[in-house]
């Protein structure tokens, strides 16, 4: 059943800096507070792919956060901004897990909301990003799902036992996280005694959740059937988690 959302600007603040998220409200009543699910965008930053994502999980009655890792108006228009932007976040995992751990202080503080029931979904740069979340064992977060995610660990030193539930929706052909890049995650998790699962689909690339994506010789292209059981297993893992 789809739910009219109310949405809006969202800002929040991470020391001095001002970050511009977006929030994705059901209309509807409801009985007690909602779980607030994140939206972790991808490379180019908040952009509409990622407020679309927030109104989707407003429709499943959830509360939606489209967060901002970049800062407000920082966005990127082409490759180039784009990796301008992302690298020195990909570069520097501290830096990038204290910007997203005041995205969840946010989230926790969001009217109506449960502060301990968080989950929190990502595409490409910013699945790598909900899965630094889990890493980081986020107050309140229960689920972190990562869309054709970079699997980089950020060797942050010891890491602790994960306690929220992971999964990460892969396509076995993306040339950004190669098959031996997906063991060595499934490892890590393993060793972090996470409640895990990966789910490999053959004959995918990169992106293949964006239906603007249509560069088949990079490896980077929409799958719509895919995508489909991508959020499926999405819905699935929020509505036992959450």
């Amino acid at each position: 059943m789809r739910i009219a959302a109310h949405t809006g600007v969202f800002s929040y603040m991470d020391a001095s800096q001002e970050l511009e998220g977006y929030l994705a409200c059901p209309s509807s009543p409801a009985e007690g507070l909602r779980p607030v699910v994140l939206v972790a965008h991808a490379w180019g930053g908040q952009d509409e792919f990622a407020r679309s994502k927030a109104r989707m999980l407003a429709d499943l009655g959830y509360i939606g956060l489209a967060i901002d890792v970049y800062g407000k108006g920082r966005r990127g228009t082409s490759p180039e901004e784009n990796g301008k932007l992302m690298t020195p976040w990909v570069e520097d995992r501290a830096a990038l897990r204290k910007r997203l751990l005041a995205a969840v202080q946010a989230a926790r503080a969001v009217e109506g909301g449960d502060p301990d029931r968080l989950g929190a979904i990502g595409f490409c740069f910013g699945g790598l990003c909900v899965l630094d979340l889990a890493r980081a064992n986020a107050p309140g977060l229960r689920a972190s799902i990562a869309f054709h995610a970079l699997f980089m660990p950020p060797d942050l030193g010891v890491q602790l036992p994960i306690k929220a539930k992971v999964l990460a929706l892969h396509g076995y052909d993306d040339p950004m996280a190669k098959p031996d890049a997906m063991v060595g995650f499934a490892n890590e998790m393993t060793a972090a005694h996470a409640d895990w699962q990966v789910v490999a689909y053959g004959a995918t690339g990169h992106a293949f959740t964006n239906p603007h994506a249509h560069d088949h010789a990079g490896g980077m292209f929409y799958r719509e059937v895919i995508a489909t059981r991508a959020f499926n297993a999405m819905e699935n893992l929020l509505a036992e988690a959450l």
